[in-house]
């Protein structure tokens, strides 16, 4: 009573599958490769997801705010005109669909964008009828400076030192 682990196919040869043994090992480049395609695909389309209405943002140096879930964003561009998140809309639509959005997500954080060159009044305006309709989660967006001017109270100090 034998037993032969090797089969043959009549040739006398063994057969090409029994010529390899198992892989006991796990090849993970393809998943790295495919990793860093997912990647180089996020990096490129991630800064084109943001709201796509140029405004030009006056800068600021309050600290940004932690936010969960995406925010519904109203712009006013230079030329005054208003959008809701990349939709134009008429002053008039503006408080209908924000009312249905909210509808759909309570307690939903508003953001305004308003360019800088644009007149401070128009951005009040807009403030101004949110407030009215009850809308009280607003929040004005500035953009933060390349460079961080220093204090006067800081170059006071460096002085008597």
């Amino acid at each position: 009573m034998a037993a032969s682990f090797h089969t043959s196919n009549g040739t006398g040869r063994q057969s090409s599958r029994s010529k390899r043994p198992p892989m006991s090992e796990i090849n993970i480049t393809p998943l790295v490769d495919v990793m860093l395609v997912l990647l180089v695909i996020f990096m490129i389309t991630a800064p084109m997801l943001t709201v796509g209405v140029p405004v030009d943002l006056p800068k600021t140096k309050a600290s940004s705010l932690n936010e969960k879930g995406e925010p519904v964003t109203l712009s006013l561009n230079k030329d005054g005109d208003l959008f809701l998140q990349e939709t134009k809309i008429t002053p008039d639509d503006l408080i209908a669909k924000l009312n249905a959005i909210m509808d759909a997500k309570p307690g939903t954080r508003l953001f305004v964008r308003g360019d800088q060159g644009l007149a401070y009044g128009r951005v009040m305006e807009l403030m101004g009828r949110l407030n009215a309709a009850g809308f009280n989660k607003v929040a004005l967006l500035a953009e933060l400076p390349k460079t961080l001017p220093s204090s006067p109270n800081a170059s006071k100090k460096r002085s008597k030192t």
